[in-house]
């Protein structure tokens, strides 16, 4: 799957979780500043993982704090 095709999706699965406008999840917007709470990073996680059919590793989940961040880790996890 492409860069653009998983943007696409993560987009999709943040703006219907954090129930926000999905103009407003850019590569660079921070998922706290999205309204995310620990719980929500947590249903993201695993939604990204189910959509996608991956498992991202702890390491790499700590390091997950923007939308762009989400996206190189899918990318990089295929």
């Amino acid at each position: 799957m492409d860069r653009a095709a998983i943007m696409e999706k993560v987009v999709s699965l943040v703006s219907e979780t954090l129930e926000c406008d999905p103009e407003s999840v850019t590569e660079d917007a921070k998922f706290t500043d999205l309204g995310a709470d620990s719980f929500d990073l947590l249903e993201l996680v695993t939604a990204f993982e189910d959509e996608f059919g991956t498992t991202l590793d702890d390491d790499v989940l700590q390091g997950i704090q923007t939308v762009k961040d989400a996206v190189n880790a899918i990318e990089d996890a295929q």
